[in-house]
């Protein structure tokens, strides 16, 4: 004896095939409608596809859902089906989806006593824009999925509205295909749902890595440049950087704190490091993209403690003591520690190297050397060095002095810069000896170190 389900499938499908034509009509109408509504919008739409129903996802979707216990006709079924019609937009990048959301929200508004929203310029068109957007899906992802219907010939076609991103179409396809059609992947089901959302993540960063090049390709061709520029690349390492720390902090701790200033630091870091020094910084820039991408899925512990190969000693008196402090609280100040857990992560040698290498660097933010080498050298050579060694001493105690990672933060930095050319100036004017230098000294350093000092206070 044949099941009732089976009978009432064949109805569907009969009916489904019967009306064919209609739903095709209807289908490019919605599509059209779609199109002209979103005209204003192109620059972040790629493109349009629509779909009807197959016979074998209406097949499958009767049964998955059990229609056949709900209803008794044909009729019934596809007057219920959500989305005997599909109709997807789909744009460049995640953050367009509710920038296109929004804009066809524009263009309808809701009718009194009526669960749908009208389209003002379309009447026969209605979305269910009560919905809340974006939708939560089975797999734990996000969607912006609207139910809507069209009026044709007097009576409710069903569609559905989807808004996906280019990296959002791809999963879904993937999805599919991989996941869904395989049922074998059913005995693995907890470990391929942590591989599978581990790989959704990645897309997440793929989206805007591309998001953050396509807007760079449109800055070059506003302003005639080539090549990634100076303020484009210390915008996606900086970018890179606080995404990559507020996700790991979460992990590792459970909370996150403002890193946004120490990340414009590191940026302006590896600009000088790896950037400038480079004579292919486009390879660099793909370089990073990677090493970023693996850190994303790689652990990262705030909570483990950090060890340097060796004790950091540097010729440089500036060098010398900051590098000192640092070394002595980097695992006893928590914002310290953050910080160079940061550094050591994004950068490929051993730890003493990226440490003392940094160090260097923050050095030559703030004195330029050419500038500083002919600075008192009136005086004689041994005794420019020994006043130059001196003051660089002191800039650098009077950071420790202040302690606060602040010290090192892209304005504070600039500050201390100023402050010091204009002491440095001021005494190269001044002076006349070694020895007056040293008869003065005592109150000099202290004028030095209390004024860098009061930046902070």
């Amino acid at each position: 004896m044949r099941l009732e389900l089976f009978d009432l499938i064949d109805d569907s499908v009969k009916l489904l095939e019967l009306n064919n034509p209609s739903y095709q009509y209807v289908e490019g109408a919605i599509k059209g409608c779609f199109e002209h509504l979103l005209e204003d919008y192109m620059d972040y739409v790629v493109g349009f596809s629509s779909r009807i129903k197959s016979i074998g996802s209406l097949k499958e979707k009767m049964i998955r859902n059990k229609y056949y216990l709900q209803f008794s006709t044909g009729e019934e079924v596809l007057n219920f089906l959500p989305d005997l019609i599909g109709l997807t937009v789909e744009c460049r990048f995640i953050s367009d989806e509710n920038r296109i959301y929004q804009a066809i929200r524009h263009h309808f508004s809701f009718v009194e006593d009526q669960e749908y929203a009208q389209c003002m310029l379309y009447p026969d068109l209605c979305l269910n824009l009560a919905m809340p957007q974006p939708q939560l899906q089975r797999n734990g992802f996000t969607i912006y999925r609207i139910d809507g219907y069209y009026l044709f010939n007097g009576r409710k076609v069903n569609f559905e509205l989807q808004i996906k991103s280019m990296v959002h179409s791809f999963w879904s396809e993937i999805e599919h295909q991989v996941v869904y059609k395989n049922t074998q992947y059913v005995m693995f089901d907890s470990f391929m749902k942590d591989i599978l959302a581990s790989i959704r993540d990645n897309l997440d960063v793929v989206d805007h890595q591309l998001e953050i090049v396509y807007t760079q390709i449109l800055n070059q061709n506003k302003d005639k440049d080539i090549g990634m520029s100076e303020r484009g690349f210390k915008m996606f390492m900086a970018k890179s950087i606080s995404d990559l720390y507020a996700i790991k902090m979460i992990e590792s701790i459970g909370f996150t704190t403002d890193f946004k200033k120490c990340s414009a630091v590191l940026s302006q870091y590896i600009y000088i490091k790896d950037f400038v020094q480079s004579d292919q910084p486009q390879q660099k820039m793909v370089e990073y993209f990677e090493h970023f991408n693996l850190l994303k899925i790689s652990d990262l512990d705030f909570t483990e403690p950090i060890t340097l190969e060796k004790e950091f000693i540097h010729y440089d008196p500036f060098c010398d003591v900051l590098g000192r402090y640092w070394q002595s609280i980097i695992n006893i100040d928590f914002e310290w520690h953050v910080f160079f857990v940061m550094l050591f992560a994004i950068q490929p040698g051993n730890n003493i190297q990226d440490f003392t290498m940094f160090v260097e660097v923050l050095k030559s933010l703030i004195v330029n050397r050419f500038w500083y080498e002919k600075k008192f050298t009136a005086l004689g050579n041994v005794s420019a060095q020994t006043i130059r060694d001196d003051l660089l001493r002191c800039v650098a105690e009077a950071m420790v002095e202040v302690g606060k990672v602040e010290i090192i933060h892209e304005d504070r930095l600039l500050q201390i810069m100023e402050l010091f050319h204009e002491e440095i100036d001021r005494l190269d004017e001044m002076l006349e000896s070694l020895e007056e230098y040293q008869l003065q000294r005592k109150d000099i350093l202290t004028h030095l170190k209390h004024k860098i000092c009061a930046l902070f206070y």
